[in-house]
């Protein structure tokens, strides 16, 4: 009973463990996961904190610096000085060898040292924080696109839900009137024709409907992706495609003013010019002197034997305080044209953030443009596939009594298929048209 409870113990493990985790999402919820958990958003994020750590890194080489040093010198074979002869009784002219010092030394001393005054270090305090605003800022981008790619994919997956579900309709109702009119040319009261024509109607369902379910799958895993989870998780979407729509039909949206300072792109290529504006004012701040402070306290022991260990050796102390000034003077025109090519590079970077003014002008523009379009597109779609319901709605009675032939009840048909799908699409469009004009207007702000 024992080894039996054990086997059905290790059995629920194993399917408990197997199954993967399941999802349920609205958009608002799925956009909040994705914000925090996708891959992009993670390794953004990361940016952020290595550009953090690179501001303290630039602030902490100002600051003072304590370094260490022990040194063990064995002269295995001792130098030999030579002394005038007659320095020790000697000849003139001869010479005596002399050793100096001792076999072993050691020797262990501690620095301080202290940057006073740096033209360079002061401009890179300042590039610090620019980067660390540009890393921000490229952070903020990042997660606008991932919020636009969710409420895309999203959407995808409902677009393609609905398909399968209007072709499944769609199939259903042709193998009705397939079977209805099999039935009646068994009974030699239509034409083989008839037949045949719904044949190839059924023939083309079937085939959009596999394909739209392969679509689906397709688009549940890249939903999946852009929310960073395993693309085979099991995954609920629990808002219709009918009420994003409806929630995406803002008119008021059309008067919202372009404020130049809150795109993020405006940010960015502001970023941009205040690095190449620091750049040149490192490049001046060379020609400006450096100066530093030093002091260091050591000790040294001398010996011909390994005693430096022993309680009784003697070690001699000794410190030094010193102060260096480095003063440019002659560089050969190298600054002058490194700063040269500085105040080009400024120059460039002001043209790009004139021509990006114009671009995001533009770019709110053509998403207005195409919100207005979308919308307009999207009520137009809906009016023709009532109509083409409508007529072939017609088309099937007429069939049905023997008024319209099967070619007439199919044009009917392709004609509602072509109009379901430009619905579906233009649902889709108009959800990716308000999302563009919400990116260019920097809503809502993204900076987590």
């Amino acid at each position: 009973m024992t080894k039996n409870l054990f086997i059905a113990f290790f059995l629920t493990s194993i399917i408990s463990w197997s199954q993967e985790k399941e999802y349920s999402f609205s958009l608002e919820e799925a956009v909040t996961f994705a914000l925090d958990s996708s891959y992009t958003a993670l390794n953004s994020r990361r940016d952020v904190a290595k550009a953090l750590k690179l501001k303290w890194e630039t602030t902490a080489a100002g600051l003072p610096q304590i370094n260490g040093n022990i040194q063990y010198n064995n002269n295995l074979k001792q130098p030999v000085s030579l002394i005038p002869g007659e320095f020790f009784g000697g000849e003139a002219g001869t010479f005596t060898p002399v050793v100096f010092g001792t076999k072993q030394t050691a020797n262990a001393v501690a620095t301080l040292e202290q940057l006073i005054f740096d033209g360079s270090y002061l401009v890179g305090l300042q590039a610090a924080k620019v980067f660390l605003d540009y890393t921000e800022n490229a952070n903020e981008k990042t997660m606008l696109e991932v919020r636009k790619g969710v409420i895309a994919s999203y959407s995808s997956v409902l677009l393609a839900q609905e398909l399968v579900t209007i072709y499944e309709r769609n199939k259903i109702n042709v193998e009705k009137n397939l079977y209805e009119t099999k039935a009646v040319y068994e009974n030699g009261l239509t034409e083989e024709e008839n037949v045949e024509q719904l044949e190839t109607t059924l023939l083309f369902v079937a085939t959009n409907l596999s394909n739209a379910e392969r679509t689906l799958s397709i688009a549940r895993q890249m939903f999946n992706a852009s929310l960073g989870i395993p693309v085979t998780a099991q995954v609920t979407l629990t808002d219709a495609l009918n009420e994003l729509v409806t929630g995406s039909i803002r008119l008021n949206m059309m008067n919202e003013e372009l404020t130049l300072e809150e795109n993020i792109d405006y940010k960015i290529a502001n970023n941009f010019t205040e690095q190449r504006s620091l750049e040149l004012k490192l490049e001046r701040s060379k020609a400006l002197p450096q100066l530093s402070a030093f002091v260091n306290y050591g000790t040294q022991a001398n010996n011909d034997n390994f005693t430096f260990l022993d309680g009784d050796q003697r070690w001699f102390q000794y410190s030094v305080l010193g102060v260096s000034m480095n003063i440019p003077i002659f560089s050969s025109g190298l600054r002058s044209s490194r700063t040269q090519q500085a105040r080009i590079a400024l120059e460039q970077a002001e043209t790009q953030m004139k021509e990006a003014i114009q671009n995001i002008r533009l770019q709110y523009d053509t998403a207005k443009s195409n919100y207005q379009y979308s919308i307009d597109k999207y009520e137009n779609a809906r009016k023709n596939l009532s109509l083409s319901e409508r007529i072939e709605n017609k088309n099937q009675i007429k069939f049905s009594e023997g008024l319209a032939t099967s070619f007439e009840l199919r044009q009917a048909q392709d004609q509602l298929y072509t109009a379901q799908q430009q619905y579906i699409q233009s649902m889709l469009d108009v959800i990716n048209a308000k999302v563009e004009l919400e990116t260019v207007l920097n809503i809502p702000q993204l900076k987590n």
